[in-house]
């Protein structure tokens, strides 16, 4: 039997999608991704930033280079696989790799150009995420309607 090993991640891409392929033609494509994450300390909120480097193979790494960018939000279902091999140095090396199984990417927005007039402000953001405090249990919460979604699908 096998243990559980599941994983699920939101985030933006660091840089954009590289696609290759293995040998036997399967394509294989990786990704960075950095995920945010708030906590409240006394001086207010506090942000801390993990980063992960994301695997997908077949038709699902040709979707995600084709859809992925630079900066691009992301939801990633999937599971963690961890490489071990031994350096020139003789020290033991180690790195773990989320293996993506379903991926979401999020809408692109596109800046509209609307005339400046004397008294208008230009709001350079078209779209924001907001993150609200949880009063239950003192953590940020970051609302973000589910529709927004759009799934690779093939």
């Amino acid at each position: 039997m096998n243990n559980l090993n599941s994983i699920l991640i939101e985030g933006n891409l660091v840089r954009d999608p590289l696609l290759r392929s293995t040998p036997k033609g399967t394509q294989v494509c990786t990704m960075s991704l950095a995920s945010n994450r708030f906590y409240k300390q006394d001086t207010g909120f506090e942000k801390e930033v993990s980063f992960f480097d994301v695997e997908t193979w077949s038709r699902l790494a040709e979707s995600c280079y084709a859809k992925g960018k630079k900066g691009r939000g992301v939801r990633i279902v999937g599971r963690l696989k961890q490489d071990r091999w031994t350096g020139a140095d003789g020290k033991p090396h180690s790195r773990i790799t989320i293996i993506a199984e379903h991926v979401e990417f999020r809408p692109e927005f596109k800046k509209e150009e609307k005339p400046v007039t004397e008294n208008a402000a230009v709001n350079q953001d078209t779209h924001s995420y907001d993150y609200y405090p949880d009063e239950e249990n003192d953590e940020a919460v970051m609302r973000i309607p589910e529709k927004e979604m759009e799934p690779v699908v093939f």
